[in-house]
């Protein structure tokens, strides 16, 4: 019963290089891989021409599918290496880890139990639950121990850029694992060492299983390095004291499937725990260790020849004579430094001393492209995966929008069919839940047929479509059942009045319909105006806008009218007796509907909102602040006269008057416009009188709200309102001013430059030009 058991660290290229070694020199009859045993079924699909790594095993809670474990391979991961030899030998390949059916309903049991205190006055007490010890990291533990302070390096060193015998290599990893095992002081209740005896023991019983079903087989096993001289089988304890841990352990169901990865997915800066530091470096480092005797001094300069190249795509220079002194400087400090070969350190300090003269600014710019890496793997078509899926790769093809591992920018044109349909999409996955597109800047366009998309795929976008199936099998069906479960749950107008946008632009009519439901219901019996007011502005907008896609939007513009009639009724009674927070909430919704409707221009609406803002701007019971608005809303409307403004406006800034009030009232009526002081004498002298009369202390009190409401104007307007107050108290400061209103002396610079303009000469009153 030969048993070889092959340490690796998942994906090291000299791994993986001595692992394909040990398998030519020594041929297998079955290979054991570390991983769930839910992959056997799959792990044929290994073999297919079309499955381009990286790729990864995903393993998931056919209940939860936000439980999930990825199981990523790359060219230069082992264990791609192993499967892909025993498929082409025809050699049986399965997995030997704990199945994840049991993994998964451990760590819900484990979520489930009750916390320290929770249980009842009479039960036991519950012990304090061990504090964890700290992470063991072997392979730091073997550099520091060999004098490197650099893990990465020191396994790069010792490892991946030997050369030699594959067993010797082996059993030199089992020795140096064992020894720090042997050193580790942690207790067994530690979660990290628990679930490490779990799994080992799991393993030995596959193994012992194996062994026994074919004594005379050879077994190869390629595992994590950790776990090498657990699995040995001269070492294994005796069965009837193996399975402590393995005995009626809880089920849960799950489903396995393969999904593309990216090489920056790889790199543990992404988070992913067996990741490596440079994922580009690495496959660079396998394609040239797998070839017919490699030459060390080519490493160097094929790798500096990718970084030149890279550098004149970015527009910078790097000349062949500079790859060749590079390629001999990174060599020179592998020699100095001792190591066995040139490496990934040596190669960035020569690039970055001779290819980009001392700066390290131009290599950063290529670091992502090449140490880490932009490839996103491929699956068969021929792979299983959920009907979700499926449908958004059918639509991906037949739009030519290709998933990429770094992101794109995507401009599209609303008025093109085949773009339009590509808008659809991005917005129906959008309101799934699986952000692929997330909505760019359109750059300087006032129009609203353009959109610009940023795409990235990112592999947790599987976990997304996985879990969004549970509303449809295609993407359209999906949308239109999440939209109508938000509606459903959701109490929120201004929500809904956004999710019926949403809808539109991911053309489900079956979504708008049920969405619409939902809000005419919760309006009809809603009391909160400022809520019915918040609706207001999305639906015009959708309204407005909503022809642009060719939708109809005949029953959002009803139920946008029988909103707003609803708020128009409600508001008078809604506005009176306000604090200033629930002011401040009014005006903001008074403001949102106002702009909503300027959209419509519906004579009818507009007659209904024009009463109820009269309702509210004269009464002095109503708050300020949203008396203010209304009665600007009145003027810049033409509903009333610059008399009727300045007769309210006197009475709010009388003495009689809240101070605070009549501050508030002013700040609604100015809101981020000052035309009117500017251009209104009586306006601002009545504003001038009424701050002119506030007494010291009511003048302190007021004065951060006068300054902010003054601040939001520009500083041009600033600086001609108070050259205005300045002439205010002159005699003859009004001389100018002509029975129309409009101040000629003021207007004069600007007229002469008109005159100029069109060709006219300006003749002054003393026949001067």
């Amino acid at each position: 019963m030969p048993v070889d058991v092959y340490g690796v660290r998942h994906h090291g290229p000299g791994s993986a290089r001595a692992v394909l070694a040990a398998l030519e020199e020594q041929p297998p009859d079955l290979v054991l891989i570390e991983g769930c045993p839910e992959l056997d079924a799959i792990v044929g699909l290994l073999g297919e021409a079309d499955m381009v790594p990286p790729v990864a095993g995903l393993v998931y809670t056919v209940e939860e599918p936000r439980q999930a474990t990825f199981y990523p391979l790359a060219h230069f991961s082992p264990e791609w290496v192993a499967a892909r030899w025993a498929l082409a030998h025809g050699v049986p390949v399965r997995f030997l880890d704990l199945p994840a059916t049991h993994a998964f309903a451990l760590v819900q049991e484990d979520a489930s139990a009750p916390e320290p205190g929770d249980a009842d006055d009479d039960a036991e007490p519950v012990s304090e639950p061990p504090v964890p010890a700290e992470r063991l990291d072997p392979i730091g533990t073997l550099a520091a121990t060999a004098g490197y302070d650099d893990a990465e390096r020191w396994w790069e060193d010792a490892v991946e850029q030997r050369h030699g015998s594959p067993a010797e290599r082996f059993a030199a990893i089992r020795e140096a694992m064992g020894a720090v095992r042997s050193a580790d002081t942690r207790p067994d209740d530690d979660p990290e060492v628990r679930s490490n005896l779990r799994r080992e023991q799991w393993m030995r019983r596959v193994l012992r299983g194996e062994i026994k079903a074919a004594p005379e087989a050879r077994i190869a096993v390629v595992c994590g390095a950790w776990h090498a001289p657990a699995l040995v089988p001269a070492d294994f304890p005796p069965a009837t004291r193996d399975s402590s841990l393995i005995t009626k352990l809880p089920k849960t169901k799950v489903a396995a499937a393969w999904t593309p990865w990216t090489a920056a997915r790889l790199s543990y800066h992404s988070g992913y725990g067996a990741g490596v530091s440079a994922p580009g470096w690495y496959q660079h480092l396998f394609d040239h260790l797998s070839r017919p005797d490699p030459d060390p001094r080519d490493l160097a300069t094929s790798w500096l020849v990718r970084v030149a190249r890279t550098l004149r795509e970015e527009r910078l220079d790097a000349s062949t004579a500079s790859v060749v002194e590079a390629a001999r400087l990174a060599e020179t400090l592998a020699t100095v430094r001792g190591r066995p070969s040139v490496g990934l350190s040596e190669l960035d300090d020569a690039a970055e001393t001779v290819l980009c003269e001392g700066s390290r600014l131009p290599l950063d710019l290529v670091h992502r492209r090449l140490v880490v890496g932009e490839e996103l793997g491929a699956v068969p078509e021929s792979a299983p995966v959920v009907p979700l899926a499926a449908d958004l790769a059918r639509q991906q093809k037949s739009l030519r929008l290709k998933p990429t591992a770094t992101a794109q920018q995507v401009d599209l044109d609303l008025r093109r069919e085949s773009q339009l349909a590509r808008s659809v999409l991005l917005h129906r996955l959008q309101l799934l839940g699986v952000p692929w597109g997330e909505v760019a800047d359109a750059g300087r366009t006032t129009g609203t047929f353009k959109e610009s998309w940023t795409l990235e795929w990112r592999p947790e976008l599987a976990v997304d479509l996985v879990e969004a199936s549970v509303w449809g099998t295609t993407v359209a069906v999906a949308a239109a059942a999440r939209a109508a479960d938000r509606a459903a749950r959701s109490a929120d107008l201004a929500e809904l009045a956004a999710l019926v946008s949403t809808c539109l632009t991911a053309d489900l009519p079956d979504g708008i319909d049920a969405v619409l439901d939902a809000l005419d219901a919760r309006a009809a019996v809603q009391h909160d105006v400022p809520a019915l007011l918040a609706t207001v502005e999305p639906l015009a907008r959708t309204c407005r806008y909503g022809d642009v896609r060719g939708v109809d939007t005949a029953r959002v513009r009803t139920v946008l009218g029988a909103t707003v009639v609803r708020a128009c009724v409600g508001l008078p009674m809604a506005c009176a007796s306000l604090d200033e927070e629930a002011a401040a909430e009014m005006v903001t919704a008074i403001a949102g509907a106002q702009r909503g409707l300027a959209l419509l221009a519906d004579d009818e609406l507009d007659r209904a909102w024009t009463e109820a803002l009269e309702a509210v701007s004269a009464p002095d019971h109503v708050a300020g602040g949203v008396a203010g608005r209304a009665t600007r809303i009145l003027l810049d409307a033409g509903r009333i006269d610059s008399d009727t403004t300045a007769h309210r406006m006197g009475r709010r800034l009388s003495l009689a008057a809240s101070a605070a009030q009549a501050a508030a009232w002013l700040a609604g009526f100015l809101a981020g416009d000052a035309v009117l002081l500017v251009h209104d004498a009586t306006l601002l002298g009545l504003v001038d009188t009424w701050v002119s009369g506030l007494d010291e202390v009511e003048f302190e009190d007021l004065l951060p709200l006068v300054r902010r409401t003054f601040a939001e104007f520009s500083a041009a307007e600033r600086r001609t309102i108070g050259e205005q107050l300045s002439r205010l108290g002159r005699p003859g400061a009004d001389a100018g001013v002509a029975a129309s209103g409009i101040d000629l002396e003021q207007a004069r610079p600007a007229v002469h430059t008109v005159a100029r303009l069109v060709g006219w000469k300006v003749v002054a009153r003393d026949g001067a030009a």
